[in-house]
């Protein structure tokens, strides 16, 4: 068993936590977060572990021996989705603030999430001024792969990882990881509570809607912008539910996988019918235990907020093969 103090920075819901545990590790955590219901659920989850403030008020000297950081920093102004603003939006420049706990604690290894954005950022200068400042930081070795939850757990998120890790050049490495770790190609589906057949499924109160199922047919048919007009989705395919009545948008059907969880779960599956996808559903696509979110120290949380910290998370699965390749940093 290797035992580690963890600085968990935008510690959200404790994927990296339960990730690195997942991997053999004994983790005592120091996290940081500044979403009340995040902190209110890690603080659940996990007993011990201590809650030490906002990145900003965090100091290296006042905490023992920091053995990892673990940061997923805040990845809107990256996000292909996003405003695109990198390394000058307010939220991403927080990566500076871990930079600087990586300075001030000289972990053995650091690793960082984010989304595949930030490789393209400003044609990619933010990326490689990065990878400048964790260079700067001196006698980390680095590397770092795109990485997707697909191989592991059936949702299609591409995400960035990258480790610093103190060495002399003599051991072994972290990277690649392969398509070949995944476990499962097919969605994880529960129950539904009703099997009711749905011809149709409603855009919104305006009569409009995106999918339709011809009687007895196999397939449904959801709107799309390709030549036909449809994609062609059955049992067990997710189906995007975003942007309902736009002309142009295209790629809704997930075959076997649901695409990326975002924070307000604007997907759905088909079970019989088209359902949005539960709570549950999104934990487990993100390696969490049903029910995680559910509850935290202060009582139940709102599917809501579950949703919003299901999409925020780091996938566990993923976290995990990356631990699992970096017992070398610790044994020696």
């Amino acid at each position: 068993m290797i035992k580690i103090n963890q600085l968990d920075l935008f510690s959200g819901i404790g994927g990296f936590h339960l990730g690195f545990e997942k991997a053999g590790y004994e983790v005592q955590s120091y996290f940081s977060e500044v979403d009340k219901y995040a902190i209110d659920v890690y603080s659940n989850n996990f007993k011990d572990a201590k809650y030490v403030g906002s990145v900003t008020d965090v100091c290296g000297g006042e905490l023992p021996k920091i053995d990892v950081i673990t940061f997923g920093s805040p990845c809107q102004d990256f996000s292909l989705a996003g405003k695109r603003k990198g390394m000058g939006g307010d939220r991403s420049s927080l990566i500076t603030e871990a930079i600087r706990l990586i300075s001030e604690c000289r972990p053995s290894l650091f690793v960082w999430e984010n989304v595949k954005g930030t490789f393209s950022s400003n044609n990619g200068e933010d990326f490689w001024a990065i990878i400048q400042a964790f260079a700067n930081i001196g006698g980390y070795r680095l590397e770092w792969q795109l990485l997707n939850t697909k191989w592991f757990l059936p949702q299609n998120r591409e995400r960035i990882y990258l480790v610093g890790y103190l060495t002399d050049g003599s051991r072994g490495q972290v990277f690649p990881i392969g398509e070949d770790n995944k476990q499962a190609n097919e969605l994880q589906r529960q129950q539904a509570n009703t099997c009711t057949l749905t011809t149709r499924y409603e855009a919104g109160g305006n009569g409009s809607y995106i999918a339709e199922r011809k009687l007895n047919a196999q397939e449904i048919r959801v709107n799309s912008a390709t030549k036909r007009g449809y994609e062609l989705a059955t049992e067990g395919d997710s189906v995007n539910l975003s942007v309902p009545t736009s002309n142009t948008r295209r790629g809704r059907v997930g075959k076997g996988v649901a695409q990326t969880l975002d924070t307000q779960c604007n997907q759905a599956v088909i079970k019989d019918k088209i359902r949005r996808l539960t709570p549950i559903e999104c934990e487990r696509l993100q390696g969490f235990p049903d029910d995680w979110t559910k509850f935290g120290n202060e009582g139940e949380i709102s599917d809501t907020q579950r949703y919003k910290m299901c999409g925020n998370a780091v996938t566990v699965d993923v976290v995990k093969a990356v631990a699992e390749n970096c017992k070398f940093i610790f044994n020696g």
